[in-house]
Parts: structure tokens; C-alpha cells; sequence
């Protein structure tokens, strides 16, 4: 794959289409900077916003942070939890302005070196305040590259964090690297996201191999997916003529080698209605997918461990797209002889997918 077509296209798209607005983007000084990854640590932008004006409000500088009492700054931290990322701000706050002059510093190994900053947060402050060739690597990255190169390793896993580390710093624009670690987060957070991909407007389509193979929703992986204690399943039963979109679960997972349909996993329920499910469609598979037939009630399956919540949404499409020639389809007549979780089983004995054919 053409690496610098993917660093060029995101630039093209961050300065065209980018419209994702947060009161630290864009800023320089590192100070700012290390503020607002330190409280998005452990929190959602949406909660974290609120939290970041504030304590620029009430310590615009490091030395006033520096000399705040720590009651004082850990009443202003209070709702965010997670309480040793406080702890750790005000010692390094103090260290920078007692043992530095007061002068953030300026590398890459001198900034890792600081309490509480680990590699993620070293490579934001370099590249985004002093302009340096680190890729920043947060959830929205590896969910990016491992869609875009079709990577199946494990992101939770220490060969994942190497292979993707390494594939950000070789994809990352040398020359722009602050305004390209924004974009492909800014990519990730509002066109790759976890769920409800944009991929039919995506400008990177072309070069997905996810996209490419019908994998988008199963990527990326993630090693400790179960020690989740519930999961959320939507099913698409895709059916194209007298045939079925139906595949053997693999291993080191739940119902190896049962059957089941298209799977979507998502990290928090999704509230499905028919044009939600039309337009995650139309996204995955282009006007292929005619129509929503049925939206099942949430099912559910309780297992030793976990807890599995499980949609179903049957679709019919006018052909098997290009991504999913490689699935294996099954006469609908076929399926009573085939062995499923039982989640399926008791949505199939339902009837509600067979009467949605007729």
C-alpha cells in the first residue's frame, strides 16, 4: 500500500471536510496541551471540555497551578475521577516550575521522562506543541490503521501496540506531523468510528482493505474482549436471492465453530430503527442493500461469564456486494440444519425472520 496516499488524502481531508471543534485544538503551548490529554486520560471529550476551562480559568499558567493548594485543585477535579491523574498533575506542574525554570521542556525523551506522561502523551505534547515527528497512537489510530491495512493483531496486546506504533510513526507526514496526528484522530472520532462507520463517504474507501473484504465491523481486535461481562450483538441477516450471509466463529472466542450472521459488535448498545440500520447499510454496502425488513426486540444469553444482548435485522439486498463475495452464502432453506448459539436459535424459532421473507 502507498503510504504517503493515505498521510496526503487525510491532510486533504483535515483541511477541507475537518469540522470536529475542541477549545485545545490547534493550540501551542504545551502547557495547554498537557492539560487536556491529561484530563481525556480516563474521559469523554464531551465530559472532559467543561473540566479543561476551568482549570485554564483558574490557572492560566503552570506556576498558578504550581502554587495551587491541592484541595483547591482536587475540588476543581472532583466528577472526573481517577483521582492519581490529579496527584500526578500537580507534582509534575511543581517539578517544571521548581526544578525547570518554569520551562516546559522541549523533546520527546525529556517530556516522556515527566510523572504521569507515558509515550501517547509525549508524542501529543511534541508533535502538537513543538511541530516533532511523533505519531500520537490513541483508540481512534489503531482503529484507523487497522482498518485501512486489514490488521487482525490484537491492539491490547504488546505485539499489537508494537506493530501499530510503528505503522503510525511510517505513515505520519514528517513535515506536518501536529496537523496530521490531529487528523487521523479527528478521522477516527467522526468517520472511522467504532460502530457507525462513515465508509460510503469515506475518502479512504479505495484504500481499505477492510472495506475491501467485508471486515470493517470486526476490526479492530482487542486480546481482553472477554473479560467484557456484557457484550452487545447486532446480527444482520443479509439475504440476496434464496441465499444467506452465514459463517463459522473462529477461535480464542465465545461458540467456536457455531455458526452465526453478519456481526456487529459494539462497545455500548445502539438504538436501532429502521432508518439507522438502512443507512449503517447503505455505508457498509452501498445501494445494494434495498431494505430493512425486520428489527428483532433485544434478545439475551447468559453465559458463565458474560452476558450477551443480541439484536437481529434482517435485510434484503439486490446482490452480493463485492466486500462480501468472499462469505460464505447459504440457501435459506439450509439454516434448521445448522448449529447455532442459542441467542440465534431463539430469535430463528421466533418465525419473525422467515415471515419478513414473505
Amino acid at each position: 500500500m502507498n503510504h504517503s496516499v493515505i498521510t496526503q488524502r487525510l491532510l486533504q481531508w483535515h483541511n477541507s471536510d475537518n469540522l470536529r471543534q475542541m477549545p485545545w485544538k490547534g493550540e501551542k503551548n504545551p502547557y495547554k496541551i498537557w492539560l487536556s490529554e491529561v484530563i481525556l486520560q480516563q474521559t469523554r471529550v464531551e465530559q472532559g471540555w467543561s473540566y479543561y476551562e476551568k482549570f485554564i480559568s483558574n490557572y492560566p499558567t503552570i506556576q498558578q497551578l504550581a502554587a495551587a493548594p491541592d484541595e483547591t485543585v482536587f475540588k476543581l477535579w472532583e466528577g472526573l475521577g481517577y483521582y492519581n491523574r490529579c496527584k500526578n498533575l500537580l507534582f509534575t506542574a511543581r517539578d517544571i516550575v521548581q526544578n525547570r525554570n518554569g520551562i516546559f521542556p522541549s523533546t520527546y525523551g525529556e517530556i516522556v521522562e515527566l510523572k504521569g506522561i507515558g509515550p501517547y502523551t509525549a508524542a501529543a505534547i511534541s508533535s502538537f506543541a513543538f511541530n516533532l515527528p511523533h505519531a500520537v497512537v490513541d483508540g481512534n489510530v489503531f482503529r484507523v490503521l487497522s482498518r485501512l491495512f486489514g490488521i487482525s493483531t490484537p491492539i491490547d496486546s504488546t505485539a499489537g501496540k508494537k506493530e501499530f506504533t510503528g505503522l503510525a510513526q511510517l505513515v505520519l507526514s514528517k513535515e506536518q506531523p501536529a496537523l496530521y496526528n490531529q487528523a487521523i484522530m479527528d478521522f477516527g472520532a467522526t468517520v472511522c468510528k467504532p460502530a457507525l462507520p462513515l465508509c460510503n463517504h469515506c475518502p479512504l474507501q479505495q484504500q481499505c482493505i477492510a472495506y475491501k473484504e467485508g471486515r470493517v465491523n470486526a476490526l479492530p481486535v482487542k486480546e481482553k474482549v472477554l473479560q467484557k461481562k456484557t457484550r452487545w450483538f447486532t446480527y444482520f441477516i443479509l439475504v440476496a436471492g434464496d441465499k444467506v450471509l452465514v459463517h463459522k466463529r473462529g477461535a480464542k472466542d465465545i461458540w467456536e465453530n457455531l455458526f452465526e450472521f453478519y456481526l456487529l459488535e459494539s462497545d455500548d448498545k445502539i438504538i436501532w430503527d429502521k432508518a439507522t440500520a438502512q443507512t449503517w447499510l447503505h455505508e457498509q454496502f452501498g445501494k445494494n442493500a434495498t431494505a430493512v425488513n425486520h428489527i428483532s426486540p433485544l434478545l439475551a444469553q447468559q453465559l458463565t461469564h458474560q452476558t450477551i444482548k443480541a439484536w437481529f435485522i434482517a435485510a434484503t439486498l439486490a446482490k452480493v456486494p463485492a466486500n462480501l463475495q468472499h462469505y460464505t452464502w447459504h440457501p435459506v432453506k439450509n439454516l434448521p440444519v445448522l448449529a447455532f448459539p442459542k441467542v440465534i436459535n431463539t430469535y430463528l424459532q421466533t418465525g419473525a425472520f422467515q415471515q419478513s421473507l414473505f
